[in-house]
């Protein structure tokens, strides 16, 4: 086997030189066949070009199409071997480095464009032929009448060695004369076309208009007309056809016959109508693809008052697993078996079932009743899904989530409608998976807010559109100042100032709390100094710091923060990390070596939230935390008299835990004065909440210190 072409010129000629030959041999031209090959080489660079533009233009395809007849290239398999080698070779020689199936899909459109072109060119020069015998025809129009003329011979010589089918009638339809040609469209039997009538060959696919110019021609009302016709061979086929239908006048001026001229486009709109499919249908498992389903919710979508339309997205729940556990093979077959079922499942009238990619399927049905149509199909969806499906001989176990969308037509776009089920169908997953859910308007909305707040998170970081609000620790056995907890804010340019419970999932999500997180540690580290020179004949004031679970695992999450303290020169007791115990229960030793030399440090550890992630009390020895912040569920009866026994002895009896193993323990949500008076008897030693101040600028807690300090 010969080495594969270096560059990308290389690779071009190597295509040109394969479609050379392969249409050489089919072409009527006098070239030599490396002659031939530099005619085809440019046409390569088209089709090369357009394959990797950036945005689709069938307009080079039509243009190489049309190229290929003005080589001569007229031979029906000319164009289906042009196509074979382009669907073949096209993204293989010319598609550098681009996504496969992408590259596939344009060189798919490109045939369909050269198809177009092809079949224009070849049309216009027909037409062209046709316009020279009906020039001829015109001329030889006394010959048909008179029977006499001289230049009968020549006439006849251009009529029998047409390519295209002619035929003479008289103004009743009656079929005089046919030549060679269009014998062989019907079949090769003259007597089965001559004497026939041509009010016989009606068709059901006959444009409205064609037997209206008939009319208009035969009564001298017209010259001719042109249309596409589609005639029943004598064996049932059907033949298609251009057909140009023009008067002939006597030597007086008076309509006497007709002539028809034929071009046998059969094979053409065959090929025209595979491509079409080809571009519309999903490769794999034969269903409508994205482009035929928007087509048909397009037109749904447009439809007259009353009409509704309902549209179910689904997509399979752990499908990734099959193609990582038993390959794309199975996966794929997989996939086949569930088109089958679905495809089953749409069968009324008004209903489609089309594949978006991968293991996305959409439902689609249309009406005046969608509001009940829709639900049912989506529950014969999910019944359909319920028997297992065998792959390999394993009985693998589909489910599916599904997002419904309803409503009137003329409402929403496509794309709007489409977004809609999409967002739904992810709620489904995220609920569970394995059901479906109703399109909720406001739901909707606080999707695309989100995924809106997702973009804009990036840049909001330079944009210094973070702050941080404080929130004051207070002792509860003499009530004084101690630290503060800092609470990152956004004051986002359309929304406002947003909570963390609001972007900081969202920055998890991206990646971007570990640079947030960063910035937020700095910044409260950096006023930690400020209170500290401001304030320091009270003692040091306490910074604590929330990590989320991914800065965690952040290898640099250790350095940063010692960078972060020499810099600013405050001393490790100084800072708090706040760890949620949901993010250490079942921890490793490699996820709590970064916590345990922050602690050895100096660096205080608290475990937040603690009490809502049902962790083993015992589990407590081996975290390097000194501070329990005790969830506020537990302390919430607290706020009214008399409180919950049962909550006062859980409460106590952590307290005594946490002390037993030299725990502090701050309790949150802390609202009213009488709940901090329980806590305090309870043995709590710090607390935060509204009742002490709620979170705010850093000049409001250096004022409160001040009033602690000053009595």
């Amino acid at each position: 086997m010969s080495a594969e072409p270096d560059g990308p010129e290389d690779r071009l000629r190597r295509f040109a030189t394969i479609w050379s030959r392969a249409v050489f041999p089919v072409t009527s031209t006098s070239s030599t066949r490396p002659e031939f090959e530099e005619q085809l080489l440019p046409l390569a660079r088209r089709l090369s070009l357009a394959l990797r533009a950036r945005t689709f233009d069938a307009e080079e395809g039509r243009a190489v199409g049309a190229a290929l007849v003005d080589a001569h290239c007229t031979d029906p398999e000319a164009l289906s071997h042009s196509l074979d080698c382009v669907e073949a070779y096209l993204v293989l020689y010319c598609g550098g480095d681009g996504p496969r199936e992408d590259l596939r899909a344009r060189s798919a459109r490109l045939q369909h464009a050269m198809a177009a072109g092809y079949a224009q060119a070849l049309r216009e020069r027909t037409l062209a032929e046709q316009e020279a015998i009906s020039v001829a025809a015109l001329k030889a129009q006394g010959v048909v009448a008179q029977a006499l003329h001289a230049s009968e011979a020549r006439f006849r010589a251009v009529f029998e060695g047409a390519a295209i089918g002619i035929g003479i009638a008289d103004l009743g339809g009656n079929i005089l004369q046919v030549n060679g040609a269009m014998v062989r469209m019907f079949g090769g039997a003259e007597q089965l076309v001559r004497g026939r009538n041509v009010m016989d060959w009606t068709h059901p696919e006959d444009a409205p208009q064609v037997w209206k110019l008939y009319e208009e021609l035969v009564r001298g009302e017209r010259e001719h007309y042109h249309v596409e016709k589609a005639f029943y061979r004598p064996d049932g086929t059907v033949l298609w056809t251009n057909l140009t239908v023009s008067l002939l006048r006597d030597a007086d001026g008076n309509p006497e016959y007709q002539l028809a001229l034929m071009e046998d486009t059969t094979e053409r709109r065959l090929l025209n109508l595979r491509l079409r499919y080809e571009a519309t249908h999903d490769a794999l498992t034969g269903l409508p693809n994205r482009t035929l389903f928007f087509e048909r919710l397009e037109k749904a979508l447009g439809a007259g008052e009353g009409q509704r339309f309902g549209l179910c997205y689904l997509d399979l729940d752990g499908f990734k697993t099959v193609n990582d556990s038993l390959g794309h093979a199975a996966g794929d077959r997989l996939l086949v078996e569930v088109a089958d079922r679905l495809q089953a499942c749409a069968t009324a009238p008004g209903e489609m079932v089309a594949r978006l990619g991968g293991d996305e399927f959409v439902a689609l049905t249309t009406g005046p009743d969608t509001e009940r149509e829709v639900d049912e199909l989506a529950s014969r969806i999910m019944g359909a899904l319920v028997a297992p499906i065998s792959v390999d001989g394993r009985e693998l176990t589909v489910r599916g989530s599904i997002g419904i969308v309803e409503g009137p037509a003329g409402e929403r776009s496509p794309a709007e409608v489409l977004r809609s089920a999409d967002i739904t169908m992810y709620r489904a997953k995220s609920a569970g998976g394995n059901r479906f859910e109703l399109a909720d308007p406001e739901a909707d909305a606080r999707a695309i807010t989100r995924h809106g707040l997702t973009t804009a998170l990036p840049t909001a970081l330079d944009r210094g559109e973070f702050f941080i609000e404080y929130q004051p620790l207070v002792h509860l056995g003499d009530g004084s100042v101690r630290g503060a907890e800092a609470l990152v804010r956004w004051l986002h340019p359309q929304h406002g100032v947003l909570g963390p419970d609001r972007f900081i999932p969202l920055a998890e999500h991206t990646g971007l709390i570990v640079p947030l997180g960063r910035w937020v540690l700095e910044q409260s580290v950096r006023q930690a100094r400020e209170w500290r020179d401001r304030h320091s004949g009270a003692g040091p004031l306490r910074i604590n710091v929330n990590l989320s679970p991914c800065q965690l695992t952040h290898p640099g999450l250790v350095q940063d923060t010692v960078d972060i303290l020499e810099r600013t020169g405050v001393d490790p007791d100084a800072l708090c990390l706040e760890v949620t115990e949901s993010a250490l229960i079942g921890a490793d030793d490699d996820l709590l070596k970064p916590l345990r030399r922050l602690a050895e440090m100096g660096v205080d550890i608290a475990l937040d939230d603690f009490g809502t992630g049902y962790s083993n009390l015992a589990n407590l020895r081996r975290l390097p935390v000194s501070v329990l912040k005790l969830d506020r569920s537990f302390t919430q009866s607290m706020q009214q008299f008399p409180a919950d026994p049962v909550d006062l002895k859980i409460v106590e009896g952590i307290v005594s835990l946490a002390h037993s193993l030299d725990l502090t323990v701050t309790v949150e949500g802390v609202e009213t004065g009488a709940q901090a008076e329980q806590l305090r008897i309870l043995g709590c030693d710090t607390a935060q909440g509204w009742y002490y101040a709620r979170p705010g600028p850093p000049e409001r807690l250096h004022e409160l210190a001040l009033v602690d300090a000053t009595g």
